[in-house]
């Protein structure tokens, strides 16, 4: 292969470099096996950076494997992530910026996962576009353990298609082969590539875009986020063909498994996007999107855990983290339709907070002043604060009148329904 040297300096220039940094300290994360805080980068880069730009021309950089950690998934599963050291996402980081530039002509307009200026709301946009142009029968391929499963020779040869640069290949490589480390044993990484560095949301769109360039030369709809792709035909009979056919090239072409049990031909309202259910608005006559079921049991689940009475908190600390994932959720979920949904979760975490504030009050005396200050009654202050009924019972009563709702909005409360009003947005 011709090398192609002024990419590997661009890759190593100043700017670049400095932008990979910042990238890297802005994304904060955890530590790798070195134990390297990302608070501790800039001067470990400061004594050793021009001994690593030497390591990386002459190819003698060596990354260290990645630190495996596991995180619950909704199916209570796990999901296997790789924590690169520091230094390594630095790098990773470096490499991702120089290649971003060449790849993106390349990729699918019908590919919306980890680019730049495209998002999860493009990809249902997309997919509501098709189903309301005809195309209702769904093909939801499930790759298994995509990740995990990547043959590297044949990742590195769709690289070397259009990365012409020797050092930047052979530094690709060693990073998938850096292997992991679980509880302090070493494991060789022979396939896959590990979940959680800076690279590999770019190596899993380059080795997907060939499934991209296969579904367009067969003219079918799509829409893909990552792994996570469903293509949308017009009748059943397309679907099962298209089921087999593409399930077939995944597999013999791309090297990839396909998980039978988990993909399956349906119709949309009987499919989970990206967190997102569709169904038939009867009025409009046409598919309109919304949370998945599983989507709000998780948000009301961690609600419920934000909201627990033995959390020892402060109140402050307690608003702060309910706004954090209210407004995250609803900013994600923005382009659904929920406005029920918002005002049930509204209602219950009003009244958890109703009892964590009863329950922090503790004393009768604390109770009978803090309810004189919210203007209540004397008669009523004596009678409230002597009550022995349970939380629950004074939160769904007498607290609503001595708490309302607009006095938890000026404690800091923030309510779903008024983001989802600022924020939702009408397709």
């Amino acid at each position: 292969m011709k090398t192609d040297n002024s990419l590997l300096e661009k890759m190593l220039s100043d700017d670049n470099l400095n932008q990979a940094y910042l990238r890297v300290y802005r994304n904060k994360g955890a530590e790798g096996i070195d134990g390297m805080k990302y608070t501790d980068l800039k001067e470990y880069l400061k004594a050793h950076g021009e001994e690593i730009k030497e390591q990386i021309r002459t190819k003698t950089y060596k990354p260290q494997p990645v630190r495996r950690v596991e995180i619950p998934k909704d199916n209570g599963g796990v999901r296997e992530l790789g924590i690169p050291t520091v230094l390594d996402r630095f790098v990773q980081q470096a490499i991702t910026q120089v290649l971003t530039p060449i790849y993106e002509p390349i990729f699918s307009d019908n590919s919306y996962g980890f680019r730049p200026n495209r998002c999860c709301e493009m990809a249902i946009i997309k997919a509501l576009e098709y189903m309301n142009d005809g195309y209702q029968w769904i093909v939801d391929i499930d790759l298994e353990k995509f990740f995990d499963n990547v043959n590297h020779d044949k990742l590195i040869s769709l690289v070397m298609k259009n990365v012409k640069s020797g050092e930047i290949v052979s530094l690709i490589r060693k990073f998938l082969v850096s292997g992991i480390m679980i509880d302090d044993e070493y494991k060789e990484s022979t396939i896959g590539t590990p979940q959680g560095g800076n690279l590999s949301p770019l190596l899993s769109n380059i080795m997907l875009n060939e499934l991209d360039k296969e579904l367009e030369s067969r003219n079918l709809n799509y829409t893909r986020y990552a792994d996570d792709c469903i293509i949308l035909v017009g009748s059943s009979k397309a679907a099962d063909r298209v089921m087999e056919n593409v399930s077939k090239f995944i597999e013999k072409k791309l090297g990839l498994k396909v998980n039978m049990t988990k993909s399956k031909v349906s119709k949309p309202n009987d499919i989970k996007f990206l967190g997102f259910a569709f169904y038939f608005d009867t009025y409009s006559k046409t598919w309109k999107a919304k949370p998945h079921k599983i989507a709000i049991d998780k948000l009301k689940a961690k609600l419920k855990e934000l909201t627990k009475r033995n959390w020892g908190v402060s109140m402050d600390y307690r608003l702060k983290k309910i706004k954090a994932k209210v407004v995250g959720w609803i900013n994600y979920f923005r382009i659904g339709n929920f406005k029920s949904v918002c005002q049930e979760i509204d209602r219950n975490i009003r009244f958890r907070l109703r009892m964590c504030i009863w329950k922090q009050w503790k004393k009768v005396k604390t109770k009978y002043k803090a309810l004189r200050r919210l203007g209540m009654p004397e008669w009523k202050c004596i009678t409230w604060a002597n009550c022995r009924k349970s939380y629950a019972r004074c939160a769904s009563t007498f607290l609503k009148v001595a708490i309302p709702n607009k006095i938890l909005k000026k404690r800091g409360l923030v309510s779903l329904l008024d983001q989802y009003q600022l924020k939702h947005v009408i397709i």
